[in-house]
């Protein structure tokens, strides 16, 4: 097994030396954005391994397809509730990455598993399996579950945001 690490006051500890620290979930931005508090800190964390549909980023823009289905299903799994992080690290945007759970079911994963999320396509850190989330996005593609039932017309979240 690799190793877990949890974000607390700055530092990384193994948590197989100590049980993971909790963490109360304040606000979700979106399918894969998330806002905690715990240990006397707020942490903006980033859903590691997959990437939902883009919210829109402008007054009156519309955001991609499934967008507000991904953030409220997300919202309906953790908003204030306490979860549990295995953290990889940080992003370009200082974002905590972190598979998240809420009484041991991997969130991440979950929106995978719901059509409301795919597996983020970019390099991942080192430690992290992309195989399960690839074999349930595959599974949520065949049976056209969530975003998945725009067929042909479906538009990857990285291409919404950078189209060529």
């Amino acid at each position: 097994m690799g190793l877990l690490w949890i974000v607390a006051t700055g530092s990384y500890w193994d948590v197989s030396a100590s049980p993971p620290e909790p963490y109360r979930v304040l606000r979700v931005y979106d399918g894969d954005t998330i806002l905690v508090s715990g240990a006397d800190k707020r942490h903006v964390i980033r859903l590691l391994g997959i990437d939902a549909p883009e919210t829109s980023k402008g007054k009156g823009e519309p955001g991609q397809p499934f967008s507000k289905q991904a953030r409220r299903y997300l919202a309906g799994l953790i908003l204030d509730r306490t979860v549990t992080l295995a953290v990889y690290g940080e992003d370009r945007y200082h974002r905590v990455l972190a598979v998240v759970y809420y009484e041991s079911r991997d969130i991440n994963h979950a929106m995978i598993q719901a059509g409301l999320a795919e597996v983020y396509r970019g390099r991942t850190p080192d430690g992290f399996a992309k195989a399960p989330y690839l074999a349930t996005e595959a599974e949520a593609r065949k049976t056209h579950t969530g975003m998945w039932q725009q067929g042909d017309d479906y538009v990857s979240p990285i291409r919404w945001k950078h189209p060529r």
